[in-house]
């Protein structure tokens, strides 16, 4: 016999860790090559670990809710052949510690001291200089002094989750101030220590507490993902907005003269949504710095439109992407629509449709919204809202009033990337576009 370990797995491009969900297997069970062990979420995409063995299950190295890095193990198991003795490896490992990254002004050697050469064990300090990736990744991005943060784990170490709580409670650590505890240790120090005489200049957010009926909600881990994402994006991205409003009478007259004989050909039901999707992808070909990425040095402009669009479920927002939307028909992107809105709200989406998105098109008029401002997917560089269609009476061009399909397109910026002239010449060509869309010159296929 000998024991196998099972790591977390790269479940899609830029993923750098994920969460377990829930556990579908415990120790002892039998399980077969490919069979699935855990639900695994991440920021991008649910999917469960499968095996890479035949065996039983040994341990379950980490547990539910617990986030780990991408080649962290998250269980073993036993399989015929070879040495039946336990592996060490479900502990840190000396390469894994070689990986940490060292706190700013540390010498290397720094978290090192206690552990050789002698047999004390490692000093709190000397745990807290070393942080994992993901800690310091995410201190990078939220502006976080790691050297005033008090952590939680093991020998004062600063976890993850030491770090989110930081973030959500927004009492955000500066250079210079006093150390900021775990949310662990501020709540037993606030037990045992007097209030002060006189206020601290800034006292953190009192946690919220629920009153006889409320209801809690659990946090799922797709939740926590979104509020993960919509936090850094708000974070980082300067965020701006506009908003035309756009003319669609010939549109809609267009295709509510066709989606009878259409759903009967092709099986499903042409939007007007498709239609959107289809003018604004033809505007980024023609103004390309629309679809482009802060990279920190540099802006990436994209060479695929790739278009992101939100689906949401009962409980949960997705958010698939239509590869190379401008190359597609209206039919064509109507058809990839209906099915990823069908896997999304089955749970049959895969990691691979959910990745690669270049701009995102919402279509918050499904809801009845008429006037809205989206946050941006990070890493894109801007997100359209496309607004419920009314009839406005409108003042034409002889000077009559007359009943018109009217929608607002509101457009959120990073302000990092693009500016009012470019956004403002884009949305322009949209709505052009669009309001030339008629059963003269235009084609679903």
């Amino acid at each position: 016999m000998a024991i196998e370990n099972i790591k977390m797995p790269q479940l899609g491009e830029s993923v750098t860790e994920g969460t377990i969900e829930k556990w579908l297997v415990a120790p002892g069970d039998h399980v077969n090559k490919y069979d699935a062990l855990a639900e695994v979420n991440t920021d991008k995409v649910t999917a469960e670990v499968p095996s890479s063995f035949t065996g039983t299950i040994k341990e379950l190295v980490a547990s539910e809710g617990d986030t780990l890095s991408v080649g962290e193990i998250v269980c073993t198991i036993e399989t015929e052949g070879g040495d039946s003795e336990p592996v060490e490896e479900a502990k840190p490992a000396a390469d894994e510690k070689a990986n940490e990254m060292p706190a700013a002004g540390a010498k290397p050697t720094d978290g090192l001291k206690g552990e050789k050469g002698s047999s004390q064990p490692a000093k709190a300090s000397g745990s807290k200089a070393r942080y994992s990736p993901a800690v310091m990744r995410l201190a990078q991005e939220n502006d976080i002094d790691l050297t005033q943060v008090e952590g939680s784990g093991n020998e004062g170490r600063i976890t993850r989750k030491d770090i989110m709580a930081l973030i959500e409670s927004g009492n955000i650590p500066k250079a210079g101030d006093a150390p900021a505890a775990s949310s662990q240790q501020a709540e037993e120090t606030t037990q045992e220590q007097p209030a002060p005489s006189a206020p601290a200049q800034k006292a953190p957010s009192a946690p919220i507490q629920s009153a006889p009926g409320d209801v809690e909600i659990p946090v799922t881990g797709v939740r926590r993902a979104i509020a993960a994402n919509m936090l850094k994006s708000k974070h980082e991205a300067p965020h701006a907005w506009m908003m035309i409003e756009v003319d669609v009478t010939n549109l809609v007259q267009y295709r509510d003269s066709i989606k009878g004989d259409f759903k009967k050909k092709e099986g499903f039901n042409i939007t007007y949504f498709a239609f959107f999707v289809k003018a604004i992808s033809q505007a980024l070909k023609e103004f390309p710095m629309m679809n482009s990425m802060w990279a920190g040095d540099k802006i990436i402009q994209k060479k695929d439109i790739n278009i992101s669009i939100a689906v949401a479920s009962d409980n949960a927002l997705f958010v698939p992407v239509i590869k190379d939307a401008d190359e597609k028909s209206v039919k064509g992107i109507g058809k990839e629509i209906n099915e990823l809105a069908l896997k999304a709200r089955s749970g049959k989406l895969g990691s691979a449709e959910m990745q690669g998105g270049t701009f995102t098109v919402n279509n918050t008029g499904s809801f009845g919204s008429v006037q809205s401002m989206g946050i941006i997917n990070h890493p894109q560089a801007a997100i359209v809202q496309v607004e419920s269609i009314v009839k406005r009476p409108m003042i034409m061009d002889n000077g009559m009033i007359a009943a018109r399909d009217m929608v607002n397109l509101c457009l959120s910026l990073d302000h990092r990337v693009l500016d009012g002239l470019v956004c403002g010449q884009f949305l322009g060509r949209v709505k052009e576009i669009l309001e030339n869309m008629s059963k003269e010159n235009t084609s679903v296929y």
